[in-house]
Formats: C-alpha cells, structure tokens, sequence
C-alpha cells in the first residue's frame, strides 16, 4: 500500500488542535498551582478567603466547569456543525477566551508574590488564543467562499 503525502491539516483540524493545547495549558495552570502542595507548603491564594464548605466554592466549581466544557462543546461543534452562524458563534467563543485570558493574566500579574512561572504559561495561552482568533477569522470568512450557508454534517 502507497502511502499519501501529508498535506495541511484542515482549518477545522487546526482549531481543533489548538483547542487541545489551551486546554491542556488550561489545566496545568492549574496543577502548577497545586504542586505545592506535594511539597509542603500552602497553595491558599493571599486574596482569598479559606471556605469551611464545598457549598461555599460551588460558584466558582461551575463557572471553572463551563470554562472547560465550553472548548469542548467548541471541538464537537467544529466536527459536526458547519453553518456560518456556528462558525460565527464559534469565533465569538474565541474572542471570550482571549479577553478572559488577558484579565487572568493581569490579575496574575498583579497579586503578590507573583508566580512567574505562571505569568509565563498564561502568557502563552494568551497567544494560543489569539491564534485561535485569526483562525476562527478565518474559517468563519471562509464559509462564504464555500457557499455554506447552513447545513450538518461537516464536509471539511
């Protein structure tokens, strides 16, 4: 059997990739900031304040939940729906993200001590993020070219 020559990935391939890598980063922002834990040492945040009760943090437990699942749903999305009003909603999501980003990164700045290693991942989900925008641009103006103003499953 003759192998085929590998071509560029898909504009959706490529979203979808660089969905992964955010939220791989997404989630060791996190573990980086539970490593201290391994080792002795407190992770309580200097601004926050120590709950007594899992009742107590279920707001911010969701809100952490849709701001995983939302990228998730995004991926799904980009296999299976390929209308312009998804590709639009879609680089909307994108644009969130990289507003949430940069606040978390100036609030990572700006509470001491600040976790350089942390400024530094973050700062490189920022700029996974605006990649994720000019693609998401991209694709979006890209079903106009393609003639597909509505429609499932995707083609891509």
């Amino acid at each position: 059997m003759a192998s085929q020559p590998l071509g560029r990935p898909s504009m959706a391939d490529q979203l979808i990739t660089l969905w992964t890598v955010f939220l791989l980063g997404t989630l060791f922002h996190t573990q980086l900031a539970l490593i201290p834990l391994f080792h002795g040492l407190s992770v309580l945040a200097p601004h926050g304040q120590v709950a007594t009760d899992i009742s107590e943090i279920s707001s911010v437990l969701w809100l952490m939940l849709a701001f995983f699942i939302a990228p998730l749903m995004a991926m799904v999305g980009i296999c299976f729906f390929d209308s312009r009003q998804y590709r639009l909603a879609h680089l909307w999501l994108t644009l969130l993200y990289s507003v949430l980003n940069v606040a978390h990164l100036v609030v990572d700045i700006s509470i001491p001590p600040v976790a350089w290693y942390q400024v530094a991942l973050m700062a490189w989900l920022v700029a996974v993020g605006l990649g994720l925008n000019g693609l998401a641009y991209r694709w979006f103006r890209a079903s106009r070219s393609q003639g597909q103003p509505h429609g499932w499953p995707s083609t891509h």
